[in-house]
């Protein structure tokens, strides 16, 4: 596995509220998505959850996954994830739209079902962006400071 990029001084903060093996499984998902594809941009927010969203670009509307982090649990999110294929049954939710796969351990995304989940989301995007982003493989906080 390759040495990731250290997480954001602001999301890093709030991170530190949350339990020793969330923030740990966060960390090693979130890296396991920037290998897959380098030159996706994280937008970093803190609103219901705080959330890392991966994008093409800096807008939200770009995104292909995310990962909330709520208070016990977390998720990776398909921002698309109706108009994926899932010939495994693996995405849950009842949204127009955004499709999620429950996060409890490496085992629930480290494997090839999930991997090419993540890449035919990432193709989609990359089919429906409006022109290619400037930015790429940055890391962009949405969070206010104080």
């Amino acid at each position: 596995m390759a040495a990731s990029k250290p997480i954001h001084p602001n999301f890093l903060y709030h991170l530190g509220f949350k339990e020793r093996a969330l923030i740990e499984l966060f960390s090693d998902l979130r890296t396991f998505m920037l290998e897959l594809y380098p030159a996706g941009n994280e937008l970093l927010y803190h609103t219901h959850a705080l959330t890392a969203v991966f994008s093409l670009s800096d807008k939200l509307g770009d995104a292909y996954c995310m990962i909330p982090i709520y208070t016990n649990h977390l998720n990776l999110g398909f921002n698309k994830g109706t108009l994926l294929a899932d010939p495994h049954s693996l995405l849950q939710g009842t949204g127009n739209l955004i499709r999620h796969i429950p996060i409890s351990s490496q085992n629930d995304y480290r494997n090839k079902p999930v991997e090419e989940l993540i890449k035919a989301a990432i193709d989609l995007a990359l089919k429906h962006q409006d022109k290619p982003s400037k930015a790429t493989g940055q890391t962009i906080s949405k969070i206010k400071t104080k």
